[in-house]
């Protein structure tokens, strides 16, 4: 049975967004696909944004381009933070914590994809798992309390892969030390994040705190998350191809993240994004979700096992 969109036939779009002079984002991942169009999204709101990625000069490129549009007087700025060091993550969101008064919404966008053959992080993670889920779980945790006293909100961007792979979390073998699969592990790695952000949603919420969260995908989104070099030739080639023809552009792709950002009155333990052709594209709103993502019994296990890899407690 097809959802009524409350958005009406074209779904969400930017068109809501009234001003938002005086709150703070903070986004991941940045420089390029949907956290750059999100930037600009919010920005041309008059909203502040705080960039969180790993290449500075890059970063520096697209400040300079968002202040080229928006004017000087634009207030875009990044903190530098890989995601695949966690040393990097704390001392990030130290940074942040230093220098951001409010958040009004952390977006975890960043985002790495399948890694052809297996790569771990120097904290031993396996690569996508260790960028995707416990990166922007320790972010997450570190944030909290001042996402928490902004009355402000998470957001998680997931991927419609969660329904692919295993569809659970391969606890006896979280890092695919054996029979490694890029689509597998990206794919526990999204729904890694999902589970987080629901059950983060709930302690939250259960613990009186004045935090929500949502989640949502871009669905089939013309961005880079599949050109970098760690992905399969193939795979990058037939992307390029077929991109122009199933793909929506990175704009619309962010739309999802900025709606759940700035929406009032969303759901909890939904997903959000594109609702046309198997919910790849086209008006954006909720969406389905599979019961595996709710299951709270393997969020608790991942919690605690995040807890333990990250060295970061979030007591909820």
């Amino acid at each position: 049975m097809t959802r009524s969109n409350p958005f009406g036939p074209k779904g969400w779009t930017p068109d809501r967004l009234g001003s938002l002079a005086g709150k703070t984002y903070v986004i991941t991942g940045t420089t390029t696909g949907t956290g750059f169009q999100a930037t600009r999204l919010l920005l041309a709101k008059g909203a502040q944004v705080v960039m969180m990625n790993r290449n500075p000069e890059r970063a520096d490129g697209v400040v300079a381009a968002m202040k080229d549009e928006f004017g000087s007087q634009a207030q875009v700025s990044n903190v530098v933070m890989d995601l695949s060091r966690l040393d990097s993550v704390r001392r990030a969101a130290d940074e942040v914590l230093e220098t951001v008064p409010r958040i009004d919404a952390l977006i975890c966008n960043a985002a790495i994809a399948q890694v052809a053959v297996q790569e771990r992080t120097p904290d031993g993670f396996e690569s996508q798992l260790g960028v995707n889920h416990y990166a922007h779980f320790l972010l997450t945790a570190r944030l909290f309390d001042r996402i928490d006293a902004s009355r402000g909100r998470i957001v998680m961007v997931s991927s419609l892969a969660y329904k692919q792979g295993l569809k659970r979390i391969k606890f006896e073998d979280l890092d695919f030390s054996e029979g490694y699969s890029p689509w597998d592990s990206y794919a526990q790695s999204k729904l890694a994040q999902m589970m987080f952000g629901y059950e983060l949603h709930r302690r939250s919420q259960e613990a009186g705190r004045n935090v929500v969260v949502h989640v949502c995908h871009p669905g089939a989104s013309q961005t880079s998350l599949i050109q970098g070099d760690s992905v399969s030739l193939m795979l990058r080639v037939a992307w390029k191809l077929m991109a122009p023809l199933i793909a929506q552009s990175a704009e619309k792709g962010a739309y999802p993240e900025v709606m759940c950002a700035t929406e009032p009155g969303l759901a909890a333990e939904a997903l959000y994004g594109p609702t046309r052709r198997g919910e790849t594209v086209g008006a954006v709103g909720q969406g389905t979700l599979q019961a595996h993502a709710l299951d709270r019994e393997a969020a608790a296990k991942l919690w605690a096992i995040s807890e333990e890899k990250t060295g970061m407690r979030l007591a909820l």
